[in-house]
């Protein structure tokens, strides 16, 4: 009996489209990935169809933008927004398309992408988040189909292409600032921390109360659901506390916004009473009174160097992967006072 490109697939642990990408050598196809498909056609004796091999490269190639699941957060959330402009503008430059994928679970994503991955003309994914325990990365990694992520890489690390901020900086500088202010009294809000940006921003709020030899009390760390903000009770509870917090750094502006409402609702002024500190520099932070001093992680340049390193290595695929980290700096406004030094 023949062999088969099934086979192949078997032998070398890879899908049986992973193995026609190869005998085209196609360029969403890692090199590693190639010489192992390549070792087991020599070791079975398959001989591919000579005339599977020859590809349109006159048809433009898919560069497919990777979205965290979600039934709603995502959508109402800038960053996303600005990533995927900036993929967009720079691949319509190189005459690459991009379309989007998102679900509401990992399932759904999943099952999008092992569609697109049909298409020949599928280069490969921009993951615009990084998080624990990732069955898409999995996927990506596992198939050898070549992606960026946009956010530390914690699975396969090393063969990754990653561009990121510096989260870790940023959250301690955010807690720097409001310390300046003669704040001591600092709290975190953030997202759960399966989220590695708001782990690293939260880690980074920690070192700086520890290198000032101020308490860190757990109860001033809340990590919440976006999709809870609109009634959230936790604000509530910690703007309730006898020693409520004189300031706060929030992980985004969505969760600044949200705890300015829990201030009016409460009472409280903000910057008189609460002042905050918050992240991505977004419309939110803007629209706001008083506007919110926000740290700008610079969305819209991550979408483009995130584009920028998945093109090169489309187009040379014996690059090695690359990590990059984009600057970030600290936008005042108005939503930060100072005070008189606590104790």
């Amino acid at each position: 009996m023949a062999v088969t490109i099934r086979d192949v697939a078997a032998l070398a642990g890879v899908s049986p489209s992973t193995v026609s990408r190869t005998c085209k050598d196609h360029s969403s196809i890692s090199k590693e990935t190639k010489e192992k498909v390549r070792c087991a056609m020599a070791k079975l004796g398959y001989e591919p169809n000579i005339h599977s091999g020859i590809q349109n490269v006159q048809s433009p190639q898919i560069i497919s933008i990777v979205l965290p699941p979600s039934s709603k957060d995502v959508y109402e959330n800038s960053f996303y927004l600005e990533a995927i402009r900036g993929i967009s503008q720079f691949c319509n430059g190189r005459e690459y398309i991009s379309t989007v994928v998102t679900g509401q679970d990992e399932k759904e994503i999943l099952g999008a992408i092992q569609t697109l991955v049909k298409d020949e003309r599928m280069g490969g994914c921009i993951v615009l988040y990084s998080k624990q325990d990732d069955a898409i990365i999995d996927y990506l990694y596992n198939e050898g189909l070549l992606y960026v992520l946009i956010g530390k890489a914690k699975q396969f690390v090393n063969q990754t292409i990653y561009i990121d901020n510096d989260n870790l900086l940023a959250g301690r500088e955010a807690t720097e600032y409001l310390y300046s202010l003669g704040h001591r009294r600092i709290a975190y809000i953030g997202s759960e921390c399966v989220m590695f940006f708001s782990a690293e921003r939260k880690a980074g709020y920690q070192q700086a109360l520890a290198e000032h030899n101020l308490q860190l009390d757990s109860d001033y760390c809340i990590e919440v659901d976006p999709l809870s903000l609109d009634h959230n009770e936790a604000f509530h509870a910690l703007l309730e506390r006898k020693d409520r917090p004189t300031a706060v750094v929030a992980s985004d502006d969505i969760f600044a916004v949200a705890l300015e409402r829990a201030c009016a609702q409460r009472g409280l002024s903000v910057p008189k009473d609460l002042s905050i500190v918050s992240f991505n520099n977004s419309l939110f932070a803007r629209l706001t009174s008083p506007q919110l001093t926000s740290i700008d992680v610079n969305s819209y340049q991550l979408g483009i160097e995130a584009a920028s390193q998945l093109i090169n290595h489309i187009e040379n695929p014996n690059l090695l992967a690359t990590k990059i980290i984009v600057p970030h700096s600290l936008i005042i406004r108005d939503s930060c006072q100072q005070i008189g030094m606590i104790d």
